[in-house]
């Protein structure tokens, strides 16, 4: 593993260069918020952000995407081209961020049921995660659900960038982020880089106040799927879906046509378990007819159908859904409160 030891302001310097030469996505502003959108070299990135308000999957999983172009002829539908080539791309995410690509691998990315788009931009994509020294919200509870705010050599991550005070600390991880070195100007980092590491990194996982049961529900939620508790969780959701839109992990999505004359293309675009339509069927009828069933949904599958399945828990501790719910619905509440029943 290759490490660089820079001068703070040297960050800024290299991420510059590297938003100059490549594409990059990462924290930009707008407007009044940091969001995750396309970095320009002459500006840089955001690095004094606490996260940005969306999620970085719109990067691997797209809001919208083309599958296929057809047109019809006399002898029927006929496919003229695939979607849009995958580009390359650099992403500077958080370590939250980061494990949720890790969760997305599992969902699209199967022995024997891979997604050739998912894994298209997967395989272009290279991960450039910015620790967090100190927990951006107080809505942080990343060390509840396995993850850690200054992690150590996280799987998934391609470059590990840590902020050590007056300097900074670049560990190349994989042969994705050694292709990035000559972006990064400065020394090898030794033990004593490391060491500061170690206490940078007690202490972020120290701060993060929010600690939640997380890992002790499945079993709990396992006998429980008609409780009583259902009927009260969900009195003052709208369904406006805004924390599934926001959330890292959720992946639910819905595939459309749209013609023009004999042209047309088959999209992907997002879904959300949070709307009534979602599991309406032809026939009429839905199986989650009311929003108590679709909350019980959410919450089932985050903290027991996930783990059950893929051994990961479906939430990575962001905060985003607890800071923007337009009610105040709090999934750390929730999860509390299943492990009361």
């Amino acid at each position: 593993m290759e490490t660089r030891l820079l001068k703070k302001d040297g960050l800024g310097d290299a991420l510059r260069r590297l938003a100059a030469a490549k594409r990059v996505l990462g924290p930009v502003k707008d407007g009044d918020n940091v969001v995750f959108g396309p970095v320009t070299g002459s500006q840089g990135p955001l690095l004094g952000f606490a996260n940005t308000r969306n999620a970085p999957k719109n990067a691997l999983f797209p809001h919208t995407e083309t599958l296929v172009r057809y047109t019809r002829t006399p002898k029927g539908v006929e496919a003229v081209g695939e979607g849009d080539e995958p580009a390359e791309t650099v992403l500077l995410v958080r370590p939250c961020d980061a494990q949720s690509f890790l969760l997305l691998d599992r969902v699209f990315d199967q022995p024997g049921c891979r997604d050739p788009y998912y894994v298209g931009h997967r395989e272009r994509a290279t991960v450039v995660a910015l620790a967090c020294p100190q927990p951006p919200y107080a809505a942080c509870f990343c060390t509840s659900v396995g993850g850690e705010p200054v992690p150590g050599a996280p799987e998934g991550v391609d470059v590990l960038v840590t902020d050590l005070g007056e300097e900074v600390l670049a560990e190349f991880l994989t042969e994705k982020g050694a292709a990035l070195l000559s972006f990064f100007e400065g020394p090898a980092a030794g033990a004593e880089a490391a060491a500061r590491k170690e206490q940078v990194r007690e202490a972020a996982r120290a701060a993060i106040r929010s600690q939640v049961p997380a890992s002790e529900v499945k079993p709990i939620l396992q006998k429980n799927f008609d409780h009583p508790f259902w009927a009260g969780l969900h009195g003052k959701c709208l369904a406006c879906g805004t924390c599934t839109y926001l959330c890292p992990t959720c992946h639910c999505f819905d595939i459309s046509d749209e013609v023009k004359g004999d042209d047309g293309v088959r999209l992907r675009s997002w879904d959300s378990c949070m709307f009534p339509l979602f599991t309406k069927e032809a026939s009429g009828h839905n199986p989650r007819s009311s929003q108590k069933e679709r909350w019980r949904q959410r919450v089932m599958h985050k903290f027991r159908y996930i783990p059950e399945n893929f051994d990961l828990i479906g939430c990575v501790g962001c905060g985003r859904c607890v800071l923007n719910c337009p009610v105040n619905l709090d999934i750390r509440k929730i999860v509390q409160d299943v492990s009361k029943i």
